[in-house]
């Protein structure tokens, strides 16, 4: 039986913060991601699909996590085909390309910008990747990524250009999990070593995948989207307002053990977040997933304060 990881997208987003999950007096960025850490084995990083991140921010996050925390971060739109706002690429590049004012997409810019941009985003993990704190890199395709070869060939490419980091594979085009191409879509993921994400989503939409659970590496993912009825809403907290019943957990609790038999790891991430919905269903389907005798990582506890330093002699006078 393997391993399972569960934890959430999101450790700072604004409703989170406003909900009380976090005890009093946690209200700085490292007493945050720290309490967290004490809390979850593992979290994603959604952030750095909006922004590529600072070499000196994957430091901090190696500094603030213990060892034996995972982070999976997700890619930066620019790579996985979304459209990208000039004013996430980094400075120099902005200016070396006129600054640009309409939203971008790969295809806009020449290839060795797209070029720089993979390794700067990758270079800036190499502090987490080399404190073994870095499990795999998302990349989640837009809907107009459809299956055909193609697709595949960029598949492999990103599998490529991120080695020896790890990517995992999600997909926004219903096609790709379809009764006409779900077996070919896996068998090529497997063969060429590449994790299929799950997803959990609401149905009915362009951009809606089946809830196809699957192991076609040593590491299986799961990410649980929720079923809001605005998802199609730009605004965050109606998107994913939404909270698992504790009917639906177990049923994925099951769903996600079989999964974790066929598979070394599996990453279990809830992306319901909104307020500490996305918090409180983690921690409940570990449990679930527990009383199941399934792998459950538990996470580290958190390190103890530092005791103050005694007073010196002269501050102990009167």
């Amino acid at each position: 039986m393997g391993k399972i990881l569960v934890g959430t997208a999101s450790w700072t987003d604004k409703s989170l913060l406003a909900s009380g999950w976090y005890p009093p007096g946690v209200s700085t960025p490292e007493a945050r991601l720290a309490h967290y850490a004490s809390r979850f084995p593992l979290v994603e990083v959604d952030a750095t699909y909006y922004h590529p991140p600072a070499r000196r921010t994957a430091e901090l996050w190696r500094d603030r996590t213990p060892d034996g925390f995972t982070l999976n971060v997700k890619a930066f739109s620019l790579l996985t085909g979304h459209p990208t706002r000039p004013s996430a690429l980094y400075k120099d590049l902005r200016e070396a390309l006129g600054e640009p004012r309409r939203t971008l997409y790969r295809r806009d810019l020449p290839p060795e910008v797209v070029e720089e941009v993979w390794d700067r985003f990758l270079s800036a993990l190499r502090p987490l990747q080399d404190a073994d704190r870095l499990g795999a890199l998302l990349f989640q395709f837009p809907p107009w990524f459809p299956p055909g070869e193609p697709s595949r060939r960029y598949l492999l490419r990103c599998r490529d250009r991120c080695r020896p980091l790890r990517i995992c594979v999600e997909f926004r085009n219903a096609a790709w999990m379809d009764d006409a191409h779900r077996e070919d879509t896996l068998a090529f993921l497997a063969a060429h070593d590449l994790p299929y994400v799950g997803v959990d989503m609401p149905q009915g939409h362009p951009s809606s995948v089946p809830p196809v659970l699957a192991a076609t590496a040593d590491l299986a993912v799961v990410r649980l989207h929720g079923h809001s009825a605005r998802w199609t809403s730009r605004v965050i907290e109606e998107k994913y307002g939404y909270l698992y019943a504790e009917d639906e957990l177990r049923t994925w609790a099951a769903r996600i053990h079989r999964l974790s038999e066929e598979a070394e790891v599996t990453h279990v991430l809830t992306n319901n977040c909104c307020g500490d919905n996305s918090q409180r269903n983690a921690a409940r389907l570990a449990e679930l997933l527990a009383e199941r005798g399934a792998g459950v990582v538990s996470p580290t506890p958190a390190r103890p304060s530092a005791p103050p330093a005694p007073a010196s002699a002269a501050a102990r006078r009167p």
